[in-house]
């Protein structure tokens, strides 16, 4: 009977619209913040603004180095391991699927799950308890747009930061890897670069490069939009942290898989 309830509930009209008109305020939303922020970028030339967005690259992405490259040379340790076991070493083939695991997917995709996980809930948190301590209102008496100082600068850091930690997962995960590889196997280390140079091409960095800043826009702009949404209760920060973190997973595995699909046509 439970179940046969929650089923009626799910197909319930009012309740497909109710959540079809919830996920077109939100995309709105981020319309409104994303293009905020970018026409009105030129305020990173006034000093404070500029502040807040060295901080957010320092916590977003400096701060990240460590953990990134753990991970990216552990990954790349083992998928180099497997394709090597399966194709041989320093075969063409061995080229081609490193590109395509850890270049085009794993690359842009594990940043940005680094990226949501680590400062995502803390960006939104951060920005929702400035909206139940009053400090927002405290920006306007002050003649301060608090879109101008919190928001602008936040997510064109955080862009910054994705774009980057993108680009340095990448050589990580296949030089790091290269490197345990050739230590703990008979992997040659300069045969799978070769390798590798020989069937990198503009277009795979391309593809790559454009995930990395289409990633960068959606978590940017999630994470800021949810935390800047909480209002009076300090019970919505957790559920904003919860909302950037999901909805920003959501948003950035469907353009993934559509800037896949596209680059294969």
């Amino acid at each position: 009977m439970v179940n046969l309830y929650m089923r009626l509930k799910i197909l319930d009209p009012q309740n497909i619209g109710r959540n079809l008109l919830r996920l077109l305020g939100y995309l709105l939303g981020y319309r409104r913040y994303l293009c905020h922020s970018l026409k009105n970028i030129s305020l990173l030339n006034i000093a404070p603004v500029r502040a807040v967005f060295f901080k957010q690259i320092y916590f977003t992405g400096i701060e990240a180095f460590g953990m990134v490259s753990l991970i990216a040379t552990l990954i790349g340790f083992v998928i180099i391991t497997q394709v090597a076991n399966i194709v041989g070493s320093g075969s063409e083939l061995m080229g081609k699927i490193l590109i395509w695991t850890v270049v085009r997917e794993m690359g842009p995709l594990f940043s940005a799950i680094v990226i949501i996980a680590r400062s995502g809930t803390a960006v939104a948190s951060e920005l929702g308890s400035m909206k139940v301590g009053r400090e927002v209102e405290s920006l306007r008496v002050m003649g301060i747009d608090p879109m101008g100082y919190l928001i602008v600068p936040r997510i064109t850091g955080i862009i910054v930061s994705v774009f980057v930690l993108t680009f340095y997962f990448q050589i990580m995960a296949v030089a790091g890897g290269l490197v345990l590889s050739s230590m703990f196997s008979t992997i040659s280390f300069s045969e799978n670069i070769k390798s590798i140079l020989s069937t990198l091409s503009m277009f795979e960095i391309g593809v790559s490069l454009l995930k990395s800043l289409v990633f960068g826009l959606v978590i940017s702009t999630v994470v800021c939009y949810q935390g800047f949404g909480v209002r009076r209760s300090i019970t919505e920060i957790p559920q904003a942290a919860t909302r950037a973190v999901m909805q920003s997973l959501f948003l950035v595995i469907i353009f993934d898989g559509i800037i896949t699909f596209i680059s294969f046509l």
